[in-house]
């Protein structure tokens, strides 16, 4: 592999972590890279994200673990962008929220179980909305963090207590498997 194309797949490895980031030890295990070779690699990388005239995020190293972030000074133009978005929710941050809501307190990972797709982002804008909160830590290895619902997230609902939330049921089907597979179609 060549240095562009290992540069980009680091790139793409600080997309994908999102808020945990990546750390060199990880960029040496995936890529097959000793320590020396990673750092070398990820000060270029930085050093090109610094020099490139039209920017929206940079590559941060917070104590060892590297992760992109958006400029601080654009910081108000993406306040005023959650701001206008706060009052509608996506399907996907619903699920997400109904997940959470159902389940709490719950990690991430089992959030993303259920939902057969990657949450941090949509985890970040529920907490931004202020609908869900960090509720204390996991008593497994790596202490994940568990998450539940805020009272915001009650007001907006008009919840005074989650046994107000709706049952869970199974979705029935409403029509007879033979009858699709029975079904005689005539021609006018």
């Amino acid at each position: 592999m060549d240095k562009n194309e290992i540069l980009s797949v680091i790139e793409g490895m600080l997309f994908l972590s999102g808020d945990e980031g990546i750390t060199i030890k990880q960029i040496t295990s995936v890529l097959k890279l000793n320590k020396k070779e990673a750092t070398q690699y990820m000060d270029e990388l930085i050093q090109i994200e610094n020099e490139r005239t039209i920017k929206g995020f940079e590559i941060v190293n917070f104590g060892g673990v590297y992760k992109m972030t958006t400029l601080a000074k654009h910081h108000e133009y993406y306040q005023r962008m959650i701001e206008q978005s706060e009052n509608t929710l996506s399907n996907a941050a619903l699920e997400t929220l109904a997940i959470i809501a159902y389940n709490q307190p719950i990690t991430r990972v089992r959030i993303e179980e259920i939902r057969g797709v990657g949450c941090d982002a949509m985890i970040r804008k529920l907490a931004a909305k202020a609908l869900i909160k960090e509720v204390g830590r996991e008593d497994t290895p790596g202490k994940p963090i568990l998450y539940g619902v805020t009272d915001e997230f009650m007001d907006a609902f008009s919840l005074t207590s989650l046994d107000e939330l709706p049952e869970l049921k199974e979705m029935k089907e409403d029509f007879d498997q033979e009858d699709i597979f029975n079904t005689k179609y005539t021609e006018e």
